[in-house]
């Protein structure tokens, strides 16, 4: 019902930035909450940021808090990753989520887990260098 194409990965040194973009197509994002998810080689997904659907409640992982910011532009139908400060460990493919569900969850859902989200994307690489 929702395709997510991620962009914006890449090859970046330690301590510099990358925007990450997830485009919508299908389906506007206008109702649905958004996370951002990574996935290291060898470790399980990991929670990464996470928006409601009116873009009034942002909730990150606490290894990225202070460092990623997570946005939506509905007019674009797109959802962005600010991340800055990068380090080695931020190493991963990162994906973006879509949950239909978000309108029903209470204001403050940390939609943090996995289960959360229906439509996913095919992720991005992000490789920060020492």
């Amino acid at each position: 019902q929702v395709q997510l194409v991620e962009s914006g990965g890449g090859l970046v040194q330690a301590g510099g930035s990358l925007r990450l973009s997830c485009a919508a197509s299908g389906r506007t994002l206008r109702s649905y909450g958004m996370g951002w998810f990574r996935q290291a080689p060898g470790k399980e997904r990991e929670f990464v940021a996470s928006i409601n659907w009116s873009g009034s409640f942002t909730y990150y992982g606490d290894s990225v808090k202070g460092r990623f910011t997570i946005s939506r532009d509905n007019a674009k139908n797109t959802v962005y990753l600010q991340m800055n400060s990068l380090k080695p460990e931020d190493t991963a493919v990162y994906y973006c989520a879509a949950d239909p569900l978000s309108p029903f969850r209470g204001a403050d859902a940390k939609a943090d887990l996995i289960t959360s989200y229906t439509y996913w994307g095919q992720g991005t690489q992000v490789t920060v260098s020492s």
